[in-house]
């Protein structure tokens, strides 16, 4: 997260920019696509212009010693790749692919197959836990000389056992990036692992684990106890109870929080660094009388996605709505590498006093998986860049930074679907902005 301040020739440039069209290497894969988008060239290395771009319903290609496309496409010395998103039910797939000559897969931006060789077909399989929802494919083949075969298959090995009681998400990463490795249901947080690994597959050293569970409470004051070495946040009914993401030796933290009557989602994200590996999680009713929740400073202003102060361009197909986060409603969509032709973007404008105030951005639970989502800040001593990382956050208000605003039409705060991630590889939401007087 940094501050850029820039002139005003250097910010019409940036937005001169930003709304230059960009030529795209192939076909940008479509969410839900039931077709590969194919690229051919007439290359080795997928290099130079393609010369052959379409929908194909299957890898699954033997060309003998032919042409993919006669007269267009060499019948050796070329190059393509295909890519397309898949929509699977959670567990562990296998991948099936066969090449002559070399060919790479990759899964959500995870290489699991990489024979990028001249040799005669030979068949090779990964394997690959997937959550639910949709994954991104992208395959890259080469021909070299003599015959030309490219396929690939996958199948669903095993599913995650049925979640009763803690939903268990073991990552090889202390930062819960990427796909799982291990998903499984636990009893109970009461872990002490010492310097071993919890489970077969994952790293003894430098992993994390998110645990969810919805429990029904009574109407009631609990006080929740955790236990964690290294680092660890808990969120009770969408409130940050702990916040202790820190290298540490075994630590106990306590956090009181009333319930009232119904579900309420419990998450706790933890990682272990090195050394000894601990994470306890327990929690006891106590009293019935509410506590008064936080009023706001006077002259706070909250811009909600529905409001009308909030305005949003781009593709209308792009957009997506759910009936979640700040008063119940967010509007997403999947994220652009950069400023193409179709990017979707959307601003909250205030109706703010000509002081200073601190900004903070709402960030839901869901749909909200992007690294890099790049808020902009238009206030009186110009424009700032914040980058959030939306998926550290669930349900809960993100500081932006205090500053000056005019008062004016002017204010407003910006955010695009550009996050110069791999295209449609991440979610991007929009929910609330909070200006808060100071």
């Amino acid at each position: 997260m940094f501050t850029k301040r820039m002139s005003l020739l250097t910010l019409l440039l940036a937005l001169l920019l930003m709304a230059a069209p960009v030529t795209a290497q192939g076909p940008s894969p479509q969410h839900s696509d039931p077709t590969w988008q194919a690229t051919y060239w007439n290359t080795v290395n997928l290099a130079g212009t393609p010369v052959l771009q379409q929908a194909e319903a299957n890898i699954d290609y033997d060309w003998a010693n032919g042409s993919p496309a006669a007269s267009i496409v060499n019948t050796d010395n070329f190059s393509a790749r295909w890519t397309r998103y898949i929509d699977v039910t959670p567990g562990t797939y296998v991948f099936t692919a066969t090449a002559d000559d070399g060919i790479r897969v990759w899964v959500d931006d995870a290489i699991i197959i990489d024979q990028w060789y001249e040799r005669p077909a030979t068949t090779y399989t990964a394997e690959k836990y997937l959550g639910a929802g949709h994954h991104l494919i992208r395959v890259e083949y080469f021909e070299k000389t003599g015959l030309a075969v490219a396929r690939l298959q996958w199948q669903l090995k095993s599913q995650p056992p049925t979640i009763t009681q803690w939903r268990g998400e073991y990552f090889n990463d202390i930062t819960l990036g990427g796909t799982p490795v291990v998903v499984r249901n636990d009893a109970a947080i009461n872990f002490d692992w010492g310097t071993g690994a919890p489970a077969p597959g994952v790293n003894a050293d430098r992993f994390s684990v998110r645990w969810t569970q919805t429990v029904n409470f009574t109407a009631a004051t609990y006080r929740f106890t955790l236990t964690v070495d290294d680092g660890a946040r808990l969120w009770v009914n969408g409130h940050l109870l702990v916040d202790a993401w820190i290298d540490q030796a075994a630590r106990t933290y306590t956090g009181d929080i009333y319930l009232p009557n119904g579900p309420a989602t419990i998450e706790l994200q933890y990682y272990e660094n090195a050394g000894n590996a601990v994470a306890k999680l327990t929690w006891s009713g106590g009293g019935t009388t509410p506590p008064t929740p936080p009023t706001p400073p006077a002259g706070t202003v909250i811009v909600d996605d529905r409001d009308a102060g909030f305005i949003k361009g781009g593709p209308a197909a792009g957009w997506r709505y759910e009936k979640e986060g700040y008063n119940n409603t967010l509007t997403w969509t999947t994220n652009n590498y950069n400023a193409n032709s179709n990017y979707n973007w959307g601003r909250w404008y205030p109706k703010l006093a000509a002081r200073k105030y601190e900004v903070f951005v709402y960030i839901p639970h869901r749909f909200t998986t992007s690294g890099q989502a790049r808020y902009w800040i238009n206030h009186a001593d110009g424009y700032t860049l914040r980058i959030v990382d939306q998926s550290a956050y669930s349900n809960q208000w993100v500081s932006l930074g205090t500053y000056r605003f005019r008062g004016t039409g002017e204010d407003y705060v910006s955010l695009a679907d550009v996050t110069f991630e791999t295209t449609r590889s991440r979610l991007v939401a929009w929910d609330a902005v909070k200006w808060e007087p100071r």
